[in-house]
């Protein structure tokens, strides 16, 4: 994975020991943690704004040691300074996030020991609940879609199909490559290199079919959403291309990709399955995490609960 600019120019500034200590911290998030190339963009991202504040903080060169001395006024110092350049809560929070991962990590394997990462208050973040799509209108989104005979029309149907009927996140959808796809049910790697198996519709199976139709002699090996120049299609274009059909249809700001999974759990839901269940079909390694859809809909899971309960 490329190396966020931002990072590479704080780890260039930075002493030889804490170098050393960046690059074993770097291997550990990719080769134990298995962390997603998203995760680790995210935290060398966040760890190079920490760094470049110190190195501006202290007026040299960081060390290992200057980065174990850092004491609660320095977090907040640097934390300050983010809300000053117009970072809000939740962005704050997860940069905290991310320098903590490193500083855990240093102290597990005694590189350093510095409590007060740990200790600091993060900044609260919004509590914003997913926005689930309405039926009807993904309904209707679909059947439009489904007549679209471009190379470009068939794949965003293909696309929105996969997401929406089985619950895919974007990044694990434009993973897949043509040998993934065999019979009813598809084997994904997530987060954490967590592996699950998840059902495809017989409408997702035909479009996919449909789109490979048009591409005879790929290689199982062969990407199986593309670009224009025929290489992998890029999670960015990706989601441009569900923007302008948001414009097209006149559809509401909300519809992402990601809000179609989110659609996936809420519909499911909707319709009576066990919240255990589709934990295991959006691959979360925490209840807690699947819980957040239920409170999209309290009241129809609480008549769920009243008629599914022995002594409702």
């Amino acid at each position: 994975m490329a190396r966020p600019a931002s990072f590479l120019e704080a780890y260039h500034c930075c002493a030889p020991d804490l170098k050393e200590g960046l690059e074993r911290w770097i291997t550990y998030l990719d080769t134990e943690k298995y962390a997603s190339a998203h995760t680790m963009r995210a935290y060398l991202t966040d760890m190079g704004h920490f760094l470049s504040f110190l190195s501006g903080h202290l007026g040299l060169a960081p060390g290992l040691a200057d980065v174990a001395d850092c004491d609660l006024r320095d977090f907040r110092a640097w934390l300050s300074k983010k809300a000053g350049q117009g970072a809000a809560a939740t962005s704050r929070a997860r940069s905290l996030s991310g320098v903590r991962n490193f500083y855990n990590w240093a102290d597990k394997n005694g590189l350093l020991h510095n409590p007060n990462a740990a200790r600091l208050q993060p900044p609260k973040r919004p509590h914003k609940l997913p926005r689930a799509i309405e039926v009807q209108g993904l309904l209707a989104l679909l059947r439009v879609l489904s007549t679209r005979t471009d190379r470009q029309g068939r794949q965003d149907y293909a696309l929105v199909l996969l997401l929406y009927g089985s619950g895919l996140r974007i990044s694990e959808a434009l993973s897949l490559n043509v040998g993934d796809i065999t019979g009813d049910t598809l084997r994904i790697m997530g987060k954490g290199r967590k592996e699950r198996e998840v059902p495809l519709l017989r409408p997702t199976m035909d479009a996919i079919a449909d789109i490979l139709q048009t591409r005879p002699g790929a290689e199982s090996g062969a990407p199986l959403f593309i670009g224009a120049r025929g290489g992998r299609l890029n999670p960015g274009v990706a989601q441009r291309r569900m923007r302008d059909l948001r414009r097209e249809f006149g559809l509401p700001e909300t519809l992402t990709p990601h809000a179609l999974r989110h659609s996936f759990a809420t519909h499911l839901l909707a319709e009576d399955m066990n919240l255990r269940e589709i934990q295991e079909l959006l691959g979360h390694a925490s209840l807690s995490t699947t819980q957040r859809y239920t409170e999209i809909d309290t009241s129809r899971l609480l008549e769920i609960h009243k008629k599914a309960h022995p002594r409702g």
